[in-house]
């Protein structure tokens, strides 16, 4: 998401800030235009009949809206609130905080680095040519090293600065879980589920996996991850193996997923 110029194009999803109440709309600033002016439309804001527009909508508060129709012309943005889905509105607030973490953490390279504004310019547009947001390559820079944008031929300056600022980010991540029963009638039963588990903690150590004693035959198994398919990905193999340890000692498992969740943006 980068700040346009210009209009923007019917159908879009937008971000504005409520700068008018009239009794048949609001008034509102597009954040990523310049500030230009829309209106939305009492019709828009709500299904059903609307008594007070200010129940909806309120000064300075900042609204996902949809872009209905656009008068070059006139410069005239319509705007609605009541065909913005949900997924759509987390989608573009999602965007619009990594957008805003993007310029933080450019400012803080610029500043370790000395940057013009030429050249933090050219850095910027370096990013964007290999990722939908500089958030995204600087995370990218935070999990998998600098060599990830070895290609972009920056000075030592720029990627000792790009280093130092990454090295902070706290990275995205995601949590899923689920509770392992697991019993053994053999008389070493609790040694071979204990060196079972231990085993393979210690095999899969890579994959962010941890089994948590909750008392017997319960386990908490945690998996955590940057995405939930990568997460996904890892748990079915880890699953196998330990199944098929305990099975082939004559012991019984069962996995129950709970709930997962996202750890943090």
């Amino acid at each position: 998401m980068e700040e346009g110029h210009g209009l923007p194009e019917q159908g879009e999803i937008v971000l504005a800030t409520v700068t008018r109440i009239m009794d048949h709309g609001a008034y509102v600033s597009l954040d990523e235009y310049d500030n230009i002016q829309g209106f939305l439309h009492i019709s828009e804001i709500a299904p059903g009949w609307i008594r007070s527009v200010s129940k909806f909508v309120k000064y300075g508060e900042k609204k996902v809206l949809l872009v209905k129709r656009v008068n070059p012309d006139r410069a005239d943005v319509d705007l609605s609130l009541k065909q913005v889905s949900n997924d759509q509105k987390k989608k573009k607030l999602l965007e619009t905080k990594r957008f805003e973490k993007s310029r933080t953490l450019l400012a803080g390279i610029s500043e370790r680095a000395g940057l013009s504004d030429d050249e933090l310019e050219r850095l910027e547009d370096g990013l964007y040519d290999r990722y939908d947001t500089a958030y995204n390559a600087f995370v990218d820079v935070a999990r998998n090293g600098i060599g990830v944008i070895g290609d972009m031929n920056l000075s030592k300056k720029i990627t000792d600065a790009i280093e130092d600022v990454c090295s902070k980010i706290r990275l995205p991540s995601v949590e899923i879980r689920g509770i392992l029963e697991i019993s053994s009638n053999r008389p070493d039963g609790v040694e071979v589920i204990k060196k079972t588990l231990t085993g393979v903690v210690r095999d899969e150590q890579s994959t962010g996996l941890s089994i948590t004693y909750l008392g017997a035959p319960k386990y908490r198994l945690s998996l955590v991850s940057h995405d939930f398919k990568s997460a996904e990905r890892s748990l079915k193999p880890i699953l196998t193996k330990i199944r098929r340890a305990i099975e082939s000692k004559k012991g019984t498992f069962k996995f129950d997923r709970e709930e997962s969740k996202k750890t943090r943006e």
